[in-house]
């Protein structure tokens, strides 16, 4: 969750790791700080808050210079956000300095053994416990730092990234990962650490990501020596040549990224697409699928895996594959999935959901799958994270990077991504027509510039948002292929503008919610002109003889609920299937607009983060 920088060459580390740490920020912000040694003193600047707050602190500290340096923005776990309990760590003789992602399961037995013997502690993180681990198996058998840290990482339990130095090896920075994402970045007399590649890529192109239990020791002028961290075998690693452009992580003129990713829909869900949906051939071309696509095809049940949006996506999935693919689909919190001792076997199909690819809980399902024979496809959108390469199969959106912490492309593109996987099998397995399969390729093919239609609209919602802005409830409903759309418009106002909101299938309004509605209450409710839509209709006369106020999702030309709603954001026509990828639009940019309007810190969120990496 939280994000690591390191930098060791000729350069200023110091500007290269905050400004690293401003690109990594979306990991976590509840503090951070930053260790520079300048080859006889290794100086500490840390502070709780921002980066920002981290930068007016090296401000004010004179001579905080090096060539080498690691600095680290936090999303708290163990001990309370402050000072003391921000990275970087020290141990007790103020040798080894530590940055940490991730968690340490069994660090309360390692911290009172390390009492016993002598070692005090300054912070309650499980951090400070590492390093002073590390110095302790250092000291008893006069070990070099590489050899302390690989012994040392054998005995603890959990998540690690981490990068640590030695004031005694200035010439040295060590780094290991389980669980938590680390590239090294490889420069010309220059090394790159971060857990992405956001803080190099002006630098160099040249990355190598580190695979779970290996580690790194980087000397200046000489080749990395990488290992095992089990066995302490030499391996030689990967070098990756990454394709990230710097324009795709700035804001490009746009107030906040969350709205520029909002934005960057059409292009995003063209790109997921791109060279895979092929029209005028009447195909869908998707390795991943095409190489399993017996495996998949002939699935009696496949089981979408998935957190947070994730999950709201896999919702939309469960209902185009079981409407076109006729394959039963059950849709599980990943972090539910792999502690109930779900019934799995090898004839078990499992999608496994994540933006980031590193998700802990997604990643846990992913190996209980596997461990007991399932086949498991991957979607995400990282290259070369976790996820890709733990998964037997799968397929990578191309939203580009999303900074903004509450996800916007990152669900439309999955739900692409997912509409193709399952227009390919039903293709293999017979269940549409030609001319329904044809006309599906068609309208999706189209979905991109109806977007764009669709974003005409942010004026009036803005102008929708400034009146609603101060309720403390909304309550959002729709059904069919866009109840799930419904939870995810609810989600998005809780966790940009921290106002309370439910999703709630309409027809359920009555077995409970309605109770809520008054004259202040705001109900969002999506009435595409679809399978249910009378139904709906009903649902919000329901709301209007209650006084609610209603905000309504319509196709465009609808006449019956532009008569009964108190406003209106129109849609363009297309599929029911394909509607939550328009109907999604109107309600991201709700969230986002009254989150401003509120002066809410739109793109870091309070007590989120954009990857969550530990469980």
């Amino acid at each position: 969750m939280c994000g690591i920088v390191g930098y060791f060459g000729y350069r200023d580390a110091k500007s290269i790791i905050v400004k690293g740490l401003k690109r990594l920020e979306y990991r976590g912000y509840d503090s951070a700080g930053i260790a520079l040694c300048d080859g006889s003193d290794i100086k500490i600047i840390k502070t709780k808050g921002k980066v920002s707050d981290l930068e007016d602190k090296i401000t004010a500290k004179k001579n905080a210079n090096g060539s080498l340096g690691i600095g680290h923005t936090r999303w708290a776990t163990h001990g309370v956000p402050n000072d003391i309990n921000s990275h970087p760590h020290q141990s007790n003789s103020g040798d080894l300095v530590i940055i940490h992602n991730g968690i340490i399961e069994n660090y309360a037995a390692i911290k009172k053994e390390l009492v016993n013997r002598g070692y005090s502690f300054q912070s309650d993180t499980d951090t400070e416990v590492l390093v002073n681990l590390i110095e302790a198996v250092q000291k008893s058998g006069n070990y070099k730092l590489g050899e302390a840290v690989q012994i040392a990482l054998n005995q603890v339990v959990g998540a690690y990234a981490i990068a640590i130095i030695d004031l005694k090896k200035p010439n040295e920075i060590i780094v290991a990962r389980l669980g938590s994402p680390l590239a090294i970045g490889i420069g010309k007399d220059e090394y790159f650490i971060a857990s992405d590649a956001s803080p190099f890529i002006e630098y160099t192109n040249n990355a190598v990501y580190l695979e779970d239990e290996e580690m790194a020791v980087i000397r200046l002028h000489k080749e990395p020596e990488f290992r095992n961290i089990k066995n302490g075998d030499l391996f030689d690693p990967y070098v990756q040549e990454l394709q990230l452009n710097i324009e795709e992580i700035e804001k490009g003129g746009f107030n906040h990224f969350m709205l520029k990713e909002i934005f960057e829909q059409p292009k995003a869900i063209q790109d997921t697409y791109r060279g895979r949906l092929k029209v005028n051939k009447g195909l869908v071309k998707m390795s991943g699928i095409d190489d399993n696509i017996e495996k998949l095809s002939n699935a009696q049940k496949i089981t979408i895996v998935g957190c947070g949006t994730s999950w709201h996506a896999g919702l939309v999935a469960e209902y185009i594959f079981e409407e076109i693919a006729r394959i039963p689909v059950e849709v599980e919190y990943a972090s539910e999935f792999r502690y109930r001792n779900p019934i799995i076997s090898d004839k078990d199909i499992i999608i496994a959901i994540s933006q980031s690819g590193e998700t802990a809980d997604t990643l846990a399902a992913i190996k209980l799958a596997k461990k007991n024979g399932a086949f498991v496809f991957g979607v995400c959108n990282v290259v070369g994270s976790s996820i890709s390469r733990e998964t037997d199969a799968g397929a990578y959106t191309h939203a580009g990077p999303e900074i903004g912490v509450a996800s916007t492309k990152a669900f439309t593109t999955q739900i692409t991504l997912l509409t193709m996987m399952a227009l390919r099998l039903a293709k293999a397995k017979g269940t549409l027509s030609a001319s329904d399969y044809k006309r599906h390729l068609i309208e999706l093919e189209t979905i991109p510039r109806k977007i764009k239609t669709v974003l005409e609209s942010d004026a009036l919602t803005k102008k929708i948002a400034s009146i609603y802005k101060d309720a403390t409830n909304f309550l959002y409903l729709g059904r069919g292929f866009n109840f799930p759309v419904a939870l995810e418009g609810a989600l998005k106002l809780k966790e940009i503008s921290y106002i309370h909101a439910e999703g709630y299938p309409a027809a359920e309004m009555k077995h409970g919610p309605i109770a809520l509605i008054d004259e202040n209450m705001p109900i969002v409710v999506i009435a595409t002109k679809y399978g249910h839509y009378k139904k709906i209709v009903s649902n919000i006369q329901e709301i209007k003889s209650r006084k609610g106020k209603i905000i309504g999702i319509v196709t465009k030309g609808d006449t019956q609920v532009k008569a009964l709603a108190d406003h209106v954001i129109e849609i363009p026509e297309t599929l029911e299937l394909l509607s939550p990828m328009l109907t999604t639009i109107p309600l991201q940019l709700l969230s986002y607009h009254i989150a401003v309007l509120l002066r809410k810190n739109v793109d870091q969120p309070r007590n989120l983060a954009k990857s969550v990496t530990v469980e």
